[in-house]
């Protein structure tokens, strides 16, 4: 028993860190509806300027608890400064914007903070002194807990009581409250909205960051904080539901103490225990326990879009594909550098048309699609390496595993959307990367599976061949599946599925179906990784790997044919030449990705057909 109060009273500590990024993260898209994958890069920001304010630039500071204090503070205000000049060079531009291309932008911003921290502060872990006067612990039984996570408990409740009171009964809360609901109206009434804006980001900045010095006392800061707390904070917003600082607060709890009870149960299934939570709420309430309405969430929805591409005659398309024939067999020339990069492109490819069917003509939005490229890829491996599958039998062992998932899993797909939709499935890749990573005896861990011999080396010419039609066979899918009565059908549910359903089509089944077909090319792609590489490991069901796909297809352009192929080659090409030549590539290719999300959310190939169209119309004028 009192190892188990210390455990919950843990939980509630750590509950208050989640709210507060939960409740930053709530403020900016109650506000602006921006989804901001960057926020934990604030309270990283928070977090390391405070360690070396206390430790490397001011050390007395770490001496005395109110100058203590205000370094955290400055921690915070620091973070908000940085979020107003985020605001006013990135979010405010993709306010408005569908929110896939939010995160997608706003995970390039996470890259380009990253890599900015890294060359401020530098790579290495910065221990900060505890904070004076909270060093002691008291004894509850035979156990005892620090004073310091009794005051972390204290605070949560508090700040929540004031930003309580600072929505509800000052002027800018009530002015933030009615842009909120309607920011139309708002503005009609003569309130401008950006200076609103702006004050919700730079708050929910500043929260994160305070959130991340008041970790100081109880963990270095380093440069792996962002991700470690971003994918729970999002846990919670979703969990709570979008826009519900009460639902944040709760959920908060709710996640902190499950956290703390799978320490103590089953430490080895913690993660799989939160995300599993998350998936229970949402599927019993797809809009989380407090969140907004459906109606409320109408103006993030993207607009009705022609998939393009399709109009293209037979001898172009057979044109095209032969430029990547031969590109493919130029690379094969080149050596080995240039094969093993154009057979990395060649899967991302695969990887990101998976992707792309159902974003671009049914409008789900995955977050977590990696999921089905690991079960691919572990499925051919352990066909492999248990049973002696050959390549044939071990790709379709993974096709098998990624469609049985997905046939599962895709009932919960039916009742989300959005963003919602997005964080179930990134649930469903944590809860894989937790078991691949945890399930030593069957994947070996985080050591993997090595020594695969699905392809040798007198196979490897057949086996790139086999990439570049597999390939070629996928867009070729797409195309036909856009053709078709189907195609119609998704695209018609995915633009008004509320008339989509009064008109007679099977909506549920429309999205099941193309879910599972989209999973099943996915997990073709994992298997195809495994065999290329020859070892698979758990960092291949990471959140990483999904937001590949997912810049795969929005560098090329979501709603046309060739989009991931061109978003592979670009990407692969960009990373591998970045990562070669320049330290801080990430950050660069972070610049590159909102640079193309801000210039042309349509992706490279809609940017090049707004500048050929208008010349295009100007000869018919002149003819």
């Amino acid at each position: 028993m009192t190892f188990s109060v210390v455990q919950l009273l843990g939980g509630l500590s750590y509950a208050t860190t989640l709210f507060l990024m939960a409740a930053g993260l709530t403020l900016i898209f109650g506000v602006t509806r921006i989804v901001n994958f960057a926020h934990g890069s604030f309270f990283m920001l928070g977090a390391l300027f405070t360690a070396h304010w206390v430790t490397e630039w001011f050390p007395a500071w770490g001496e005395s608890a109110p100058l203590y204090l205000l370094a955290i503070l400055l921690g915070a205000a620091c973070a908000g400064l940085v979020g107003a000049l985020a605001d006013f060079l990135l979010l405010r531009r993709m306010s408005g914007a569908p929110e896939l291309y939010q995160l997608v932008a706003t995970f390039g911003l996470t890259l380009a903070l990253h890599d900015a921290m890294q060359w401020g502060f530098g790579p290495d872990e910065v221990f900060a002194p505890r904070f004076p006067g909270l060093k002691g612990s008291v004894q509850i039984g035979e156990e005892f807990f620090p004073v310091y996570q009794l005051v972390m408990i204290a605070l949560g409740p508090l700040v929540w009581l004031g930003l309580h009171l600072l929505l509800r009964h000052s002027l800018f809360g009530r002015r933030l409250r009615a842009a909120t609901q309607d920011r139309a109206m708002l503005a009609a009434l003569g309130v401008n909205p950006k200076p609103l804006m702006l004050g919700a980001v730079v708050l929910g900045c500043a929260l994160a960051g305070l959130g991340g010095a008041l970790q100081l006392p109880r963990e270095p800061a380093h440069l792996q904080m962002d991700m470690n707390v971003i994918v729970e904070t999002f846990v919670v917003v979703v969990t709570g539901g979008l826009g519900s600082i009460g639902g944040a607060f709760v959920a908060a709890l709710l996640i902190g103490l499950v956290h703390a009870i799978g320490i103590a149960v089953l430490p080895q299934a913690t993660l799989v225990i939160v995300f599993l939570t998350m998936a229970a709420v949402l599927v019993l309430r797809p809009q989380g326990l407090n969140g907004l309405s459906a109606a409320s969430l109408e103006g993030v929805r993207e607009p009705a879009q022609r998939f393009r591409g399709l109009d293209l005659t037979r001898f172009w398309n057979g044109v095209i594909a032969l430029v990547l024939v031969l590109l493919s067999g130029l690379a094969w020339q080149g050596g080995a550098y240039w094969q093993t990069l154009a057979a990395d492109a060649l899967i991302l490819m695969i990887f990101g048309i998976s992707l792309q069917s159902m974003m671009a003509l049914g409008g789900l939005v995955s977050f977590g699609h990696a999921a089905f490229f690991a079960l691919g890829g572990y499925g051919a491996a352990l066909s492999h390496s248990q049973w002696g599958a050959s390549l044939p039998v071990a790709l379709a062992t993974g096709c098998v595993a990624a469609l049985l998932v997905a046939a599962v899993f895709g009932a919960a797909v039916v009742r989300s959307a959005g963003v919602y939709l997005a964080m179930l499935s990134l649930a469903l890749a944590q809860v894989i990367w937790a078991g691949a990573t945890q399930w030593v005896s069957l994947t070996g861990g985080d050591n993997g599976l090595i020594g695969l011999a699905l392809v040798d080396e007198a196979g490897r010419p057949l086996f790139f061949a086999l990439l570049v039609a597999l390939a070629l066979a996928s867009v070729l899918a797409l195309r036909l599946l856009s053709r078709s009565a189907m195609g119609a059908a998704l695209q018609a549910v995915r633009d008004a599925p509320a008339r989509a359903a009064a008109s007679g089509l099977r909506v549920g089944w429309l999205k099941y179906r193309v879910f599972v077909e989209s999973a099943v090319l996915a997990g073709l792609a994992g298997g195809l990784f495994a065999a290329h590489k020859g070892a698979v490991f758990p960092s291949v069901a990471a959140v990483a790997t999904s937001v590949d796909a997912l810049l795969v297809v929005l560098l090329g352009g979501v709603h046309q044919l060739w989009g991931a192929v061109v978003g592979s080659a670009v990407l692969s090409y960009v990373s591998a030449e970045l990562g070669r030549e320049v330290t801080y590539w990430r950050g660069l290719l972070g610049v590159f990705i909102m640079l193309v999300m801000v210039a042309s959310p349509s992706g490279l190939l809609g940017l090049l057909g707004s500048r050929t169209r208008p010349a295009d119309r100007a000869s018919g004028r002149a003819g």
